[in-house]
């Protein structure tokens, strides 16, 4: 009689074991994680949904100096990922690099030898590094923001800056009441040059009377300006200063020092100022208190730019070359966010559809 109750009793566990043990199978879809990515020897996974049938594709993605948190394009890269884990169902990790990006190669190799299916450079600077690993990876599939480089298992995604920094130039050009508009640049080089050149382009058609100061934070070989917030707010200081009441910057990270200013300069001197922000609706991912001095942002597309090259090795249509994200396929704008421009967006559009058409020409360099 007791073998028999042992026997019942083993074959009711192995039925309670069999039934409970599918929990992992059953997870709710989880999303990106938000802790920010880690360095190399503690890199920070961002989990991909849970499936029976496992992730669609696996993909890394190796951040620009400064990494998540910087209120802009990093973060529009790592918001094109996780709306494709979240969508697609892939697999992602995302890694940064060390202060001077001097590991952008080991990065790159790593996700590589763990038989990422595609790994995405965020920014122009892995452009020797991407050239490198994505020759000794051929059968790799490999994307870089800002760059195109020559191995065919590259796509390469690039951005016409200067006619999104040209709308924001007009914005800046219609409602500035002192006709002195400031540009702070991260680095002087020909990519943030193109957005200075679009941005005073914008400026001069809206306003003939405004003047534009050009004010950068480093100059090559030095890239750290634009991680410097302090610098960039010494230089919008100035430039508030000597009378400007709007100031564009292009400076990544060192951005949150314009935005700084603007409300410090507005609060002691009664009169309010205005910063535009870049690549992200930065009145959106700014603090509350400094949501309020974003006159616009000119957006840039980084996140859709992302997303559509993890889309297209999880479809099977990767290919190597380059994209253009321009206006006429959205890949650059700008944002409305808090009303500040909503009386001008009529003209702002006639100038988009006349620079869609080929009537307007926005300059790409100075």
């Amino acid at each position: 009689m007791k073998s028999k109750w042992l026997i019942l009793f083993m074959v009711f566990a192995l039925l309670i074991t069999a039934c409970g043990g599918s929990d992992t199978a059953e997870e709710t879809v989880e999303q990106a994680e938000e802790a920010p990515a880690e360095s190399l020897d503690s890199p920070a996974t961002t989990a991909a949904p849970t499936t029976t049938a496992g992730p669609t594709a696996s993909v890394g993605v190796v951040y620009d100096i400064g990494g998540r948190g910087d209120l802009s394009f990093n973060d529009m890269a790592y918001a094109g990922l996780e709306r494709a884990i979240a969508e697609l169902g892939v697999d992602g990790i995302d890694l940064e690099p060390n202060e001077g990006g001097e590991n952008r190669p080991e990065l790159l190799t790593l996700l590589a030898d763990e038989g990422k299916d595609l790994i995405i450079g965020v920014g122009f600077l892995f452009a020797d590094a991407m050239t490198e690993v994505a020759t000794a990876y051929p059968d790799t599939s490999f994307g870089i923001i800002d760059s195109a480089v020559d191995p065919a298992n590259v796509s390469g995604m690039v951005f016409a800056e200067e006619q999104g920094s040209y709308l924001v130039g007009v914005a800046a050009g219609l409602k500035t009441t002192t006709n002195k508009i400031g540009f702070i640049g991260g680095v002087e080089f020909p990519l943030i040059q193109k957005f200075e050149a679009g941005f005073v382009a914008g400026v001069a058609a809206a306003c003939a009377a405004c003047t534009v100061d050009v004010k950068y934070v480093t100059y090559p070989p030095d890239f750290g300006g634009f991680n410097d917030a302090a610098k960039a707010k010494e230089i919008a200081l100035a430039q508030y200063e000597e009378g400007a009441d709007i100031i564009y910057h292009a400076a990544g990270g060192a951005g949150n020092g314009l935005f700084e200013a603007a409300k410090e300069v507005s609060d002691s001197t009664g009169t309010k100022v205005w910063a535009i922000g870049v690549d992200a609706d930065q009145a959106k991912t700014v603090s509350a208190e400094l949501a309020p001095y974003i006159l616009t942002s000119m957006i840039k597309r980084v996140d859709v730019a992302v997303y559509n090259t993890i889309k297209a090795v999880v479809d099977g249509s990767f290919a190597g070359g380059v994209t253009v994200f321009d206006l006429s396929v959205d890949g650059v704008g700008y944002s409305t966010t808090g009303g500040w421009i909503d009386d001008i967006v009529s003209d702002i559009e006639a100038y988009k559809a006349q620079i869609i058409s080929g009537d307007i020409e926005v300059p790409a360099a100075p």
